[in-house]
């Protein structure tokens, strides 16, 4: 089976799209009461306009078991109606090696995701059990969206030699050590752009996952360009309240919720033709 990174790189030609849609259904905002039924929606009204879909573990797990039957029927969905999208397991798991086997086993064995985001908090070995899976994507998460964030990832660490940097600018270069298979990523907001041009120029070739587009009102442009990769784009610009609840109406929602993702998507488009980089 072809690579992450190869089949990341086909659909988001196809669709001339960088977009990630975060299906991140809120039980206090869907228009609908069904997180499947939900889902489903927005996912007929934008399969063509997204190189990826990415549910948020939490969103369902905290609904029990009929949060992952839903998000079974979900995931099943996606492959059934746009079998070349990428779909995104967001769990941020992370653990010794041990625990990791069963974490790698529920996540691509039994999900069936292509890619997953991780903690790398313990290390690239105890990572293996996931960096096992040579055609899946392992996302390392390196740089959050959220304010608090600068409390522990920017904190200045000394390296041997007596460089001292940010931790998430130490860890991007420690996370490309890892990427002896060509299947690790990282995760950098996009509410710092100038630290994922730091990430990027450290990591060439790896994939990236930018998140905090949209209600996190990340710097869309900067992000664009600070973190495309020299050969092809390697990046995922992922988007979930912004687009999920586009409009509060059930009449509405999984139309404004395409409108949503075509600005998205020609506001991203926008900048690669600006910098060259056009899908033509």
């Amino acid at each position: 089976m072809k690579k992450f990174i190869d089949r990341l790189a086909a659909v988001s030609s196809k669709n001339e799209s960088l977009v990630c849609i975060g299906l991140d259904p809120d039980p206090e905002r869907m228009p609908v009461s069904d997180v499947f039924d939900f889902n489903r929606a927005i996912i007929d009204a934008t399969r063509d306009l997204v190189c990826a879909y990415k549910p948020n573990l939490a969103f369902y797990e905290s609904r029990g078991i009929q949060g992952l039957e839903s998000l079974r029927a979900t995931v099943d969905y996606i492959r059934k109606v746009a079998p070349d999208v990428m779909v995104v397991g967001d769990a941020k798991r992370g653990d010794i090696d041990s625990t990791n086997v069963h974490h790698a086993r529920a996540l691509f064995d039994f999900w069936g995701f292509d890619a997953v985001t991780v903690n790398g908090f313990a290390g690239g070995e105890a990572l293996e059990p996931f960096l096992e899976y040579e055609d899946r994507a392992v996302f390392v998460w390196c740089r959050s969206s959220n304010p608090s964030a600068r409390e522990l990832q920017d904190v200045a660490v000394a390296t041997c030699d007596g460089e001292k940097m940010p931790y998430y600018d130490w860890m991007s270069r420690v996370v490309g050590g890892w990427n002896r298979r060509g299947n690790v990523g990282l995760v950098v907001g996009a509410t710092y752009p100038e630290e994922l041009k730091a990430v990027r120029s450290n990591c060439p070739g790896m994939p990236i996952l930018v998140p905090g587009v949209g209600a996190q009102t990340g710097e869309l442009d900067s992000s664009v360009r600070f973190g495309l990769d020299a050969d092809r784009p390697n990046m995922l610009i992922s988007s979930s309240r912004g687009i999920l609840y586009a409009s509060s109406d059930k009449s509405d929602f999984a139309s404004a919720a395409r409108s949503a993702t075509e600005d998205l998507r020609a506001s991203i488009n926008r900048v690669l033709a600006t910098e060259g980089r056009g899908w033509c």
